[in-house]
């Protein structure tokens, strides 16, 4: 290691530098209503009003456009019987069912910290840091190289 050399070297335990299509992927289990219609379908097929019963607070507009992203993605499959009315049945596709692991271990986390984040969240909204360094850098405070804390455009000596 040089003289001047200040920064870590470790490397980073995930890397996406070339497009490794995380964005997508992203874009879908980050709508809001798409965790919760890939639970509900995790068990076996379900009809559209069954869907929109299960799916608390979800419109038969959202639902109709997350289903359709979804089966877009191929993680849903729409199967339409030929009866009167038709039946419609939604069933999640084999890769869907392989991103139920993902989605039971993000529950799983949540489950886990839901009591570490609201204490964090009562602390942060009662004006103290929620117990971490990036609570303070979020709201603007700066931490010098000797620690000193100071507010976002001021100068600490």
């Amino acid at each position: 290691m040089s003289e001047g050399h200040t920064e870590v070297t470790t490397e980073p335990l995930v890397s996406c530098a070339e497009d490794c299509g995380v964005r997508d992927v992203q874009d879908r289990l980050g709508d809001k209503w798409t965790v919760h219609v890939v639970v509900e379908l995790a068990p076996g097929p379900r009809r559209f009003r069954e869907l929109q019963r299960l799916v608390t607070g979800i419109s038969q507009r959202m639902l109709t456009l997350t289903l359709r992203r979804l089966e877009r993605d191929g993680l849903v499959s729409r199967t339409v019987y030929p009866t009167t009315p038709p039946q419609v049945e939604y069933a999640l596709t084999e890769t869907g069912h392989s991103m139920t692991h993902l989605i039971k271990q993000l529950v799983d986390w949540s489950l886990d910290h839901r009591a570490v984040i609201a204490r964090s969240r009562e602390r942060w909204d009662a004006g103290g840091t929620g117990g971490t360094e990036a609570a303070g850098a979020a709201r603007g405070d700066a931490t010098d190289a000797r620690g000193t804390r100071g507010t976002r455009g001021t100068r600490t000596a």
